[in-house]
């Protein structure tokens, strides 16, 4: 079985079933193994009713003890190992379905690993956690039918022929019961794909939902739109039960197929062979094999409905897992240099140019306008930025992640203990990160935690505050050390007074470094070197902070609504939340 650090293989993208045939044949062995095992399983189950077939008529029909104990005999024996048998099924069945299920998993996270930043503006979280909880287990369960699905086959053909030498009438009919069977449910297993196709897109959008709602609950409800949003979910969540009770209708037909189509068949057959025993045509021990025999084929024929409605779910959660393993990260066709000395980065879409050594800040009411100016600047997304005059889609990317590095106010926090979550590959000494906690000002917050920078931080900082792990964040920056520093946003959730000394550090501890920040607050804005004030995406002014409060009224309505009593609030030193 796949270890966690065993390379997956490349999947078979071409289709749900392409990729579902790429997991068997990753663990062809095993897969044939349990195969062999369920084939011998199945085919000692139909030769159970042979025996006894044979122990009626040369040992009880006709008096023979000694006979009669020996087909006994026969009977327990390939009972017993029968049993055995059905446990290393079993057995080797569960592994093809872990193996199947821990393959998938690799490839999805490989998966989501290479598209690295381009993920979130690709996919929804919900539809990641979607495949990660119902699809990857979907797929997994499916391929458990393969054991039971080829011995079905082999059970099929042994208890056929079998009938053939009691009676050719009955054998036909079991011959051309099956593929009867297989017709009358395959509408209905095509219908399943497509309202579980349609059932788990619809999953996927609202498990989407979710997880915006978790995340901006606080903002809904501080601009009164809870109610409307709540109202909105409702609507979702009751057309997906709906879609599922279609689901569930179809499924229940299948089911109902698949236990009351066997027996059906097997009453058939049973009527007719007593009809051959009662004329002649055959002995009460056949009578008693084909009963038997049709009574073993129960099981194949639920087998192969349950082959047809697992494998069709599988196939719908492949297609999920495919379409998410098609995506591209962003293009790499970097084939130019990064400039050598520190250069100014320019992007010709808004306006905005960010020189170097300096701190540079941008004011926008639209904090999205702002997020797109620093996606181009970073290279999340294809523009026509220049750096240094080189556009910076042609530079490879590895160069441009070394030295440019975006800092989002929401990055993600992982598990593990403060000293790792803020160092990262650099492992920077204690005197390094106290003077990035010391400009983040963040001392408050490694002296509040039991072991200091060896405390244990919750994933994405749940036993901190928010300001707390926006503080975190920068001090991972700055331990970061990068050429240049785009910030998004770094001191949002911070109460005045730590704001303005922030802002104070920040500068300090960047000096000669390029920096480049979103931001609103005055108290930040004030220590800029250039303010560029955004409106629509375009730069409508440039300048200092103090020359753009003169002659752009619109950027002192953005910025000075509060500053008065923001102001007063750091000269009082109150803890004023923004």
């Amino acid at each position: 079985m796949i270890n966690a650090y065993e390379d997956p293989g490349t999947p078979d993208c071409h289709g749900g079933g392409a990729y579902l045939w790429w997991l068997v044949k990753r663990q062809a062995g095993r897969s044939a193994l349990g195969s062999l095992i369920s084939c011998v399983w199945m085919v000692l189950l139909a030769a159970t009713p042979y025996l006894l077939s044979r122990a009626i008529d040369e040992g009880l029909e006709p008096g023979d003890h000694r006979a009669l104990a020996g087909w006994t005999a026969a009977l327990f024996c390939v009972g017993v190992f029968n049993a055995w048998l059905s446990i290393m099924r079993h057995r080797t069945m569960t592994r093809v379905r872990m193996d199947a299920n821990f393959r998938t998993v690799k490839v999805v996270v490989d998966q989501a690993v290479r598209l690295g930043a381009a993920l979130p503006r690709r996919v929804g979280a919900g539809e990641v956690v979607t495949i990660g909880v119902g699809d990857v287990h979907t797929i997994s369960s499916s391929l458990t039918v393969i054991g039971p699905g080829v011995g079905a086959i082999a059970a099929y053909l042994v208890v056929a022929g079998l009938l053939v030498s009691v009676s050719l009438p009955i054998a036909a009919v079991v011959l051309l019961g099956m593929p009867l069977m297989a017709v009358l449910v395959g509408p209905l297993l095509r219908r399943l794909q497509g309202t579980e196709t349609e059932y788990r897109e619809r999953q996927g959008v609202l498990t989407s939902r979710i997880a915006d709602l978790a995340g901006g609950l606080r903002v809904l409800n501080g601009l009164g739109g809870k109610g409307l949003v709540a109202d909105a979910f409702h609507r979702d969540s009751q057309r997906l039960r709906a879609q599922g009770y279609r689901v569930g209708a179809v499924t229940s037909w299948v089911q109902a197929l698949g236990v009351g189509l066997p027996t059906l068949f097997l009453a058939v057959v049973t009527w007719l062979a007593a009809r051959l025993a009662a004329q002649g045509a055959i002995t009460v021990g056949e009578l008693v094999s084909v009963y038997g025999y049709v009574t073993v084929l129960v099981r194949p024929v639920a087998y192969f409905v349950e082959w047809g409605y697992e494998v069709s779910r599988g196939v719908v959660a492949a297609r999920r897992v495919i379409r998410f393993l098609r995506l591209e990260p962003l293009p790499d066709h970097g084939t130019r240099d990064a400039p050598a000395e520190p250069s100014t980065l320019h992007d010709p879409e808004s306006g905005v140019r960010v020189p170097p050594g300096r701190l540079t800040a941008l004011a926008c009411a639209r904090p999205g306008d702002a997020a797109m100016v620093v996606d181009r600047l970073g290279r999340y997304a294809v523009s026509a930025v220049t750096w240094g005059g080189t556009p910076l889609d042609e530079i490879p990317l590895t160069q441009v992640r070394e030295r440019i590095l975006v800092a989002d106010h929401e990055a993600d926090l992982f598990s593990g203990p403060l000293r790792e979550l803020v160092g990262g590959r650099a492992d920077p000494d204690d005197d390094t990160i106290a003077r990035a906690v010391r400009a983040a000002v963040a001392e408050d917050v490694v002296q509040g935690l039991p072991d200091g920078l060896d405390s244990v931080i919750d994933a994405q900082g749940r036993n901190i505050s928010g300001g707390q792990r926006q503080r975190v964040r920068l001090v991972r920056a700055l331990l970061a050390d990068p050429e240049v520093l785009l910030a998004v946003e770094p001191t949002s959730a911070l109460d005045a007074h730590t704001e303005a000394r922030v802002a104070a550090r920040l500068r300090a501890a960047r000096e000669g470094r390029t920096t480049f920040v979103t931001t609103t607050s005055p108290l930040v804005l004030e220590h800029a070197d250039t303010v560029h004030y955004l409106v629509d995406g375009k730069v409508a002014a440039t300048g200092g902070h103090r020359e753009l409060l003169e002659r752009a009224p619109g950027y002192r309505a953005l910025v000075a609504r509060d500053t008065e009593d923001t102001q007063a609030a750091v000269d009082a030193g109150e803890e004023v939340t923004r």
